[in-house]
């Protein structure tokens, strides 16, 4: 039996991992695939790709990215952002992880910090600052 090599020039998993930190500053942000694409000039469709991982994305594409979500590029790389928040972060995949980070993002500073001390104590969690 032949073992088939993996296409070169196909998206692999830094693409994925790229894609999922990409839907996650979107949602945060609260802006639609839509709306991402009309700021980098890309249709919705192609957002999607990105998100998924199934298209990989240019260095320009990136920057435009980037400055769209307000964030450095460095941000989409899992080197540059702690291995731990990046994983609590890329949650956002399920409808409920969804309906929590807009919540989350809608409350006050002061709100926000006790539901974080909130929710670090029920899982047990100690305080990071």
């Amino acid at each position: 039996m032949v073992k088939r090599q993996a296409n070169p020039r196909s998206a692999g998993k830094s693409a994925a991992d790229m894609g999922k930190r990409i839907r996650l500053r979107r949602v945060a942000l609260g802006m639609s695939q839509d709306g991402l694409g009309e700021a980098i000039g890309v249709s919705f469709q192609q957002v999607q790709k990105y998100e998924k991982g199934v298209n990989r994305i240019s260095a320009s594409r990136l920057e435009q990215m980037a400055g769209a979500l307000d964030v450095p590029v460095s941000f989409f790389f899992g080197g540059t952002v702690k291995e731990r928040e990046v994983e609590t972060l890329v949650f956002a995949d399920s409808a409920f992880s969804l309906r929590l980070l807009r919540a989350y993002n809608a409350m006050d500073e002061t709100v926000a910090r006790r539901f974080v001390t909130l929710m670090e104590s029920v899982v047990g969690i100690a305080a990071a600052e």
